[in-house]
C-alpha cells in the first residue's frame, strides 16, 4: 500500500513473535476448555486486514503478555505452515498481549485455512524466561483475493459513534456476505479511551460478525484522533491513515481528513498539527494520480471520512475542499465516499464545482444509520445506500470512460 508501511510500523512493534526451538508447551483449545477471568485466554480475535498484495495480517489481542503465532495451509487438518510477527534488529517480538502476524507470498484466489496460537509468558527475566500455557482457536479460513479479478465487491459503514450493535444490524441488511473487504469510513467511536473501549465498541462485534473471514480497512475521522488513548489507537489496526491499493478494475486511494477544527483550538492543547499533516497527503495524492497503477485503473474510488465539499464551513471541511477538490477532478476520480455529515446524500458531479460524484453516509441515531453497497466490473461501478431499515435512499451508477 505505496506510503501506509509507516503507518504499520507500530502495530507491527507490537505483534508476537516466538522461534520454532520454543513451541514446546501443549496446547488448549479455547472452544472446549472453560476459562476463569484470571485464567490466560484469547481476549479477542483473530481478525483479518490486508493490503491485497498476497499478503493477510492475523490480529489478535490476549489478556495477558504472551508469545504468539500463526498455523496454516490449504486444507484444514494440515496446518503445516507456521508464521511469526516481524522480528526488530534481531528481536523476535515478545512479552506483549497485542499480536500481528502476516502471511506472506499466498497463492491468487486460494482458501486458506489457519488457526492462531499463543503462549503465556509468565515471568520475563533478562536469562530465564517461564513460560505458562498455549493456548488456540478454532480453524478458520479465508480466501487470499486475486488482484486481477473481474469484479470486487465491498461495504461502507461510517459514524457509529460508539454503537457497536449497529455493525451487525446494519450487515444484516447485506445477507451474501460475499465481499471482498469491509470499509470503515471514520467516527466508529466518540472518542478514544483505553483498549477495552476498542475491544468491545469495534473488534468484538467485527469478530462476530465477519472478520475471521473478510478482511476490514479502517481510516481514521475526527473523532478518532480525539481522547488520551489516539496516539495508542493505530496499533490495533494494519493502518489507519491514508493509503492506496488495486484491487480488481479499482484503485482505492485512502486520505485521512484529520480534524474537522483548526489546529490551534483550545480543545487540542496545542498537541495537533493536522494542517501540515494534509498538506503531505495532498502532495501524496498528487504523485499518485499521475502513477501508472491509478492513471490504468477503469475505475478511480477515493475514500475519506470528511467530504471534500458539502460538509460546512468549519476549518477542516474546507481545508479538505482547498487541497483535495483539484485533485480529485484532476485525477477523474469515479467516486468519492465519506461521512462526517450525518446527513446521508448523494451528489452527482457538478462541471464547475465537483467534477466527481460524492455518496456521504449517514449518522449514528436510528433513522440516519446507513450501509453503502459497492460492486464494480470492468465496465461499470454500481453503488447503493441502504438506510437501517434497509430502504434504498441513494444510488450512483459510473459507467467506464
Amino acid at each position: 500500500m505505496n506510503e501506509n508501511q509507516s503507518n504499520r510500523r507500530s502495530f507491527l512493534k507490537a505483534s508476537l513473535t516466538l522461534s520454532a526451538a520454543t513451541l514446546v508447551a501443549p496446547s488448549a483449545t479455547i472452544a472446549s476448555v472453560p476459562l476463569s477471568e484470571d485464567e490466560f485466554k484469547i481476549a479477542v480475535g483473530p481478525y483479518l486486514q490486508t493490503n491485497f498484495n498476497n499478503s493477510m495480517t492475523i490480529l489478535w489481542l490476549t489478556n495477558k503478555t504472551a508469545a504468539g503465532w500463526v498455523e496454516y495451509g490449504e486444507q484444514a487438518d494440515q496446518l503445516n505452515q507456521k508464521a511469526y510477527g516481524k522480528a526488530e534488529l534481531g528481536l523476535m517480538q515478545a512479552n506483549s498481549k497485542l499480536n500481528a502476524v502476516t502471511l506472506k507470498n499466498l497463492k491468487p484466489g486460494t482458501k486458506y485455512y489457519y488457526k492462531i496460537v499463543s503462549k503465556e509468558i509468565k515471568d520475563f527475566q533478562p536469562y530465564k524466561l517461564t513460560y505458562g500455557v498455549t493456548v488456540s482457536s478454532a480453524v478458520e479460513e479465508f480466501v487470499n483475493a486475486d488482484v486481477a479479478k473481474e469484479e470486487v465487491s465491498f461495504l461502507m459503514m461510517n459514524d457509529i459513534h460508539d454503537r457497536p450493535e449497529s455493525i451487525s444490524q446494519l450487515l444484516g441488511f447485506v445477507p451474501d456476505k460475499k465481499q471482498d473487504f469491509i470499509f470503515f469510513n471514520g467516527d466508529i467511536f466518540d472518542y478514544q479511551t483505553d483498549e477495552k473501549q476498542i475491544i468491545e465498541h469495534m473488534l468484538q462485534p467485527c469478530v462476530e460478525n465477519f472478520a475471521k473471514h473478510t478482511p476490514f480497512i479502517y481510516v481514521r475521522g475526527n473523532h478518532e484522533t480525539r481522547g488520551k488513548f489516539a496516539r495508542e489507537f493505530p496499533q490495533y489496526y494494519m493502518h489507519v491513515g491514508h493509503a492506496a491499493f488495486t484491487l480488481g478494475p479499482v484503485r482505492f486511494v485512502i486520505l485521512d481528513t484529520g480534524e474537522d477544527k483548526e489546529d490551534a483550538h483550545p480543545v487540542y492543547a496545542g498537541i495537533v498539527d493536522f494542517d501540515d499533516y494534509r498538506v503531505q497527503q495532498a502532495e501524496w495524492f498528487k504523485k499518485e494520480i499521475n502513477s501508472k497503477e491509478f492513471k490504468k485503473a477503469p475505475f478511480r474510488v477515493v475514500l475519506m471520512h470528511i467530504p471534500p465539499r458539502f460538509s460546512g464551513d468549519a476549518h477542516g471541511p474546507k481545508h479538505c475542499t482547498e487541497l483535495f477538490e483539484p485533485l480529485l477532478n484532476q485525477g477523474k476520480v469515479d467516486l468519492v465516499l465519506s461521512g462526517h455529515t450525518h446527513k446521508y446524500m448523494v451528489h452527482q458531479p457538478d462541471k464547475t464545482l465537483n467534477h466527481y460524484p460524492l455518496i456521504i453516509g449517514g449518522g449514528p441515531r436510528t433513522g440516519t444509520r446507513t450501509i453503502t453497497k459497492i460492486k464494480a466490473d470492468g465496465n461499470k461501478l454500481v453503488a447503493s445506500m441502504l438506510d437501517d431499515s434497509g430502504k434504498e435512499v441513494g444510488a450512483y451508477t459510473a459507467l467506464r470512460k
